[in-house]
């Protein structure tokens, strides 16, 4: 049988389903095309060669130079709007009808842009979409690396922001760089303005980093944690508590973060650990992380999935996952 005749991986039913996507990173939707016409926009003209070149890596680290690269060209709300337009569309096409998307604001601050301003232009075009069938929240994400401090002021611009469509505040960026425990206060005064509870963890580091991301901050939910396979004692704590893991196959293996945690020099989507963590019965919801950094989609991810070995009923239960586990309610 040839590779065009062969049978779909996910039958049309499936693919017909509604859909959420709770890790999303805004900046790492933008695909060559856009990324080409904002450096023309500011003076500085690449091809869709250099993109593609530079949405190529080897580890984890490779990754964060290239996320920094192509968020450099995002300088104002017309730039935000932009790629959020882009990215809206790309996912009415898939049938989501809900997405949390990540904004990097601690990128923002650091590079002085009025967040405020910012975000009013994505709000006002997250209500076009919602007339158009598809609802977007939005989590403010601080950055690892650049300390509480900086964290703090990702948590007070999203006060100043005062909108119902931010719902979370998170963390994201290099987990081995600070302690957890640094970020205390910080996570304390999100809780209390409102927002809900997430970090990126078990992602590079350990299964370490996900029990001190749960014990010492309170998470509600862990970008990644492929490292709780190596902790039978978490997975079961995962289960018990219903805290789900923002799996996302294809950035696990782009990033080389798969092969650390399997200990190998390489690893693909058949060893990914999904299916394991799922019917250990750790909640899962499937996301694409940077789709266009990964060159991948949702419905990618989950034929990524199905390669791993899930079976198409398991995979119904993780859409379903999607909004269970979304934050479109406020903490109580």
């Amino acid at each position: 049988m040839t590779p065009e005749n062969q049978p779909p991986i996910l039958s049309a039913e499936f693919v017909s389903l509604p859909k959420a996507e709770l890790h999303l990173h805004l900046e790492g939707s933008l695909q060559p095309r856009t990324v080409c016409a904002l450096a023309t926009k500011h003076g500085t003209p690449i091809s869709t060669e250099e993109v593609t070149s530079r949405y190529a890596y080897v580890d984890f680290l490779g990754f964060i130079e290239a996320f920094k690269w192509v968020s450099s060209f995002l300088r104002g709300p017309e730039d935000y709007v932009l790629v959020l337009r882009d990215l809206g569309d790309q996912l009415l096409a898939q049938n989501v009808v809900y997405a949390e998307i990540t904004l990097s604001v601690g990128v923002m601050l650091l590079r002085h842009q009025n967040v405020e301003r910012n975000f009013e232009g994505l709000a006002a075009e997250a209500e076009a979409f919602a007339a158009r069938g598809l609802e977007f929240n939005f989590i403010f994400d601080g950055v690892r690396q650049f300390g509480a401090e900086a964290a703090m002021k990702v948590v007070e611009a999203a006060e100043t922001c005062a909108s119902k469509l931010i719902v979370a505040f998170g963390i994201g960026g290099d987990e081995l760089s600070v302690p957890a425990v640094e970020f205390r206060e910080v996570y304390d005064r999100a809780s209390a303005i409102g927002l809900h509870r997430l970090m990126h963890a078990g992602e590079i580091g350990g299964a370490k980093e996900i029990r001190e991301a749960i014990a010492m901050l309170g998470v509600e939910r862990i970008g990644h944690g492929i490292a709780a396979i190596h902790d039978p004692d978490l997975m079961a704590l995962l289960a018990e508590r219903r805290i789900p893991l923002e799996i996302c196959p294809q950035s696990n293996v782009r990033t080389g973060a798969l092969a650390r945690q399997l200990g190998t020099s390489d690893a693909g989507i058949a060893q990914h650990p999904l299916p394991l963590l799922f019917r250990r019965g750790v909640p899962v919801v499937l996301s694409t992380d940077d789709p266009a950094m990964f060159h991948t989609s949702l419905i990618a991810e989950y034929e990524n999935a199905r390669q791993a070995g899930m079976q198409e009923a398991e995979l119904a239960q993780i859409v379903k996952s999607g909004f269970k586990y979304s934050f479109k309610q406020r903490p109580t």
